[in-house]
């Protein structure tokens, strides 16, 4: 697990040994966070690689830039391949010869071998870049889900890459923030790839990899995407399948040669891991924090788990305090402003589990994959709605829209009378396009959130609309949101985060789910629950998520309220940023008359972020990284 980053040159104009190796040095140190058990440069007279390295599998040789075929590719690697063995093995067959074991050189071999197609053929996260000298060609990929990140930037003279968007950016003082990729914010409160919040920066989007050849365009192309095709089968067939399934994913996601641990909650997802990992090894760590408030602590809930489970379980209490003085930290980590304030536990869990392991495994993925969330239920409460005509649906749209705001009955009329595609922008809607026109003051009518989410449901509109839903949160929420916290919060303390429901095995099986297997009107996630009885306790198994909640609603209120209020007053964000409209929402949060706090955080979050990387008015104090 580790950070990259370089350049390369439209053409091969560069001298070795010129200042853009101090450049590289530079921007890979910034990112050290993500690697500082080792640090490796190469530079031709076009390419620049720099690569910080978090050692997990020791005796793997992994050191890079690692160069293959007598240097005639060099390749730099964040991620894990989990089925290299295997792969390996084939090369061997083949005649390839290895001078290490690591999974890097496995991939580097692959692309030898097959070009393009390799990615076909790997299992795992990973965003790598391999430069091969003799064609003079520049192979960059991410994995399947996104769940490793890849940023870029194309200048006049060539193209910088880096795992984090704060190495683009160093010493770019005047970098111009996308207005457009701010109101698309607004909605999110994410910024939906490919966009950044800077306009020169963009994403390379999963299951999409990019070819530079000397003197040509870069070119960005898909490899895979995500779709559900389901079958008809019997509740038995699929739960056998999805057991088999995430065995087989825990399995190897345990390999490594350092301790691995596992996030605790309360839900299903996470305990389903751990009770999977504890087959392979019986001394697994789990790690849980919760807050003292009152319906907001899941420590004692997964204590009781860990001892169902007969796991080690170590846990922190959070305290509002503790979120005030890390959360500059938090969003420096975080590159662009993400406004889900799981980012918090998340951040605080990670780094209690550093102190006793280096690699951790988490839940993510299961509630896109398998039918997760409330939300998803929500097609077969308003399924009568469908049996109704189109004039029929416009006359009671019409007669709910005049209804006051908050009438019992007025949203479940307005939803079930709003065609999908217009309701459901994904698990997280901060803001509506008419309160948007209140608080942003550069709000273009032509900036729809359609315009992220209308392909999606184009291209899924022969499946039914929980596989819409689904795909729409695969594709937005779970790679902008869910994936970027996980990441970033985990390598802000040097830990490897692994994420078994996120492997493309697992999703072959969960693809083919019927709905009814997924969501029914008493539960959500049906056939995963019923794949894990025997294996996770029925008391665990069919208890409510919590889901990392965090009291942002009570600290507005009160332990957070003067932070807000300066924070709003001291954020250089006036010509975005309705400053008074934003105070009507918190004093309004703040008496009660209505919770506002998502919306105010949403914001609040944008503005920490304008003064770390815009306004550069916070400093941010680095602690010496972990080491064990």
């Amino acid at each position: 697990m580790c950070g990259f980053c370089g350049y390369i040159a439209d053409n091969a104009d560069l001298e070795p040994g010129r200042h853009e190796q101090n450049a590289i040095t530079a921007r890979a140190d910034i990112i050290d966070h993500r690697g500082p058990d080792d640090a490796g440069y190469y530079t031709d007279d076009q390419v620049q690689l720099a690569f910080r390295r978090l050692s997990i599998i020791d005796l793997a040789g992994g050191h890079q830039p690692l160069p293959f075929e007598n240097e005639r590719y060099y390749i730099i690697f964040n991620g894990e391949v989990y089925n290299y063995v295997e792969l390996r093995n084939e090369l061997l067959e083949k005649g390839y010869e290895f001078k290490t074991t690591s999974d890097t050189e496995v991939i580097v071999a692959m692309y030898a071998d097959r070009g393009e197609d390799c990615l076909q053929y790997f299992r795992g996260m990973f965003a790598f870049i391999i430069w091969d000298k003799q064609e003079r060609t520049l192979f960059a990929a991410r994995d399947h889900f996104g769940i490793k990140p890849f940023y870029y930037m194309e200048t006049e003279s060539g193209i910088f890459f880096a795992s984090e968007e704060k190495s683009l950016l160093l010493g770019e003082d005047k970098q111009p923030l996308s207005e457009k990729a701010l109101q698309h914010y607004l909605t999110f409160q994410f910024v939906p790839e490919p966009q950044t919040l800077a306009k020169a920066v963009k994403r390379l989007e999963p299951g999409h990899y990019l070819i530079k050849k000397n003197g040509e365009p870069l070119q960005n192309k898909t490899y895979w995407q995500a779709a559900f095709t389901p079958v008809a089968e019997t509740i038995d067939e699929a739960k056998n399948k999805i057991r088999d399934a995430l065995i087989d994913s825990v399995k190897i996601h345990m390999r490594s040669d350092v301790p691995v641990g596992a996030f605790l909650s309360s839900g299903i997802d996470s305990t389903c891991i751990v009770a999977l990992a504890k087959r392979f090894n019986e001394n697994i760590k789990t790690f849980t924090v919760g807050f003292a408030s009152k319906g907001y602590n899941e420590i004692d809930i997964a204590r009781d788990s860990a001892e169902k489970l007969g796991v080690e379980n170590h846990a922190l209490e959070i305290t509002p305090e503790m979120c005030m003085q890390e959360l500059p930290k938090i969003v420096w980590h975080m590159d662009e402003p993400v406004a889900d304030p799981a980012a918090i536990p998340n951040y605080f869990v990670a780094r209690e589990a550093r102190k006793h392991v280096k690699v951790v495994l988490s839940g993510e993925g299961s509630d896109e994959l398998f039918g997760g969330y409330n939300i998803y239920r929500e097609p077969i409460s308003l399924r009568w709605f469908d049996a109704v005509p189109q004039p029929g649906k416009a006359l009671m749209h019409a007669v709910a829209s005049r209804l006051p705001v908050g009438m019992k009955g007025r949203s479940y009329l307005m939803r079930g009378t709003t065609p999908l595609n217009e309701r459901y922008v994904g698990n997280a809607f901060i803001f509506d396009e008419a309160e948007k026109k209140f608080i942003l003051k550069t709000y273009s009518d032509q900036t729809k959130f359609t315009d992220i989410t209308n392909p999606i449901y184009e291209r899924a509109a022969a499946t039914s609309k929980l596989d819409q839903m689904q795909l729409v949160d695969i594709e937005t929420w779970l790679t902008g949101d869910i994936l970027v916290v996980a990441d970033r919060m985990t390598m802000a303390h040097s830990l490897e985060l692994r994420v078994p429901f996120l492997d493309k095995e697992v999703f072959n099986v969960a693809r083919t789910l019927p709905a009814s297997l997924k969501t029914t009107e008493g539960t959500t996630k049906y056939a995963l629950r019923e794949a894990m009885r025997g294996i996770v306790p029925d008391s665990i198994l069919f208890r409510k998520k919590l889901g990392f909640p965090v009291p942002i609603r009570i600290w507005l209120k009160d332990e957070m309220y003067d932070w807000a209020r300066t924070l709003i007053h001291d954020s250089d964000t006036d010509r975005y940023i309705n400053k008074s409209y934003l105070m009507k929402l918190l004093d309004e949060h703040r008496q009660g008359l209505r919770d506002n706090s998502r919306k105010i955080w949403t914001v609040l979050m944008f503005m920490l972020w304008h003064q770390i990387y815009i306004e550069k008015s916070v400093n941010i104090e680095r602690e010496n990284l972990v080491q064990i």
